[in-house]
């Protein structure tokens, strides 16, 4: 009995660290804005792999989500878009925040400062 217990002692659940994002680019259409975001991540599979990405204002205020549906294993770092998000006007930074299946949305952002 005392071995079970110090082994679950030890016991850790298995997960790849929180994406991250690793470039932003965003170019104006209108009232809108296309944002192109790269994540890195060690996917492994459906068990484990970034599976989302969105922007948000400094204080949190979610603007647009990207919503990934399956893993990039062997696509590593991968870049997807996300067109139509309305950013207020007067805002000249988001923070990009990535996601991940397993860990949910990252405790880290990417501030990117919105081109002029």
């Amino acid at each position: 009995m005392r071995l079970a217990l110090a082994l679950l002692a030890f016991a850790t659940p298995v997960c790849a660290d929180a994406p991250v994002v690793e470039d932003v680019t965003a170019a104006q259409n209108g009232d809108t804005w296309r944002f192109s975001v790269t994540l890195s991540h060690a996917d492994t599979g459906w068990d484990d792999y970034a599976d989302g990405w969105r922007v948000e204002l400094p204080d949190g205020t979610v603007l647009g989500t990207r919503i990934l549906h399956h893993p990039h294993v062997n696509e590593q770092p991968f870049t997807r878009s996300q067109s139509g998000i309305a950013i207020p006007p007067g805002v000249i930074a988001v923070h990009i925040r990535p996601k991940d299946n397993v860990g949910g949305w990252a405790d880290d952002t990417r501030t990117y400062n919105l081109p002029n």
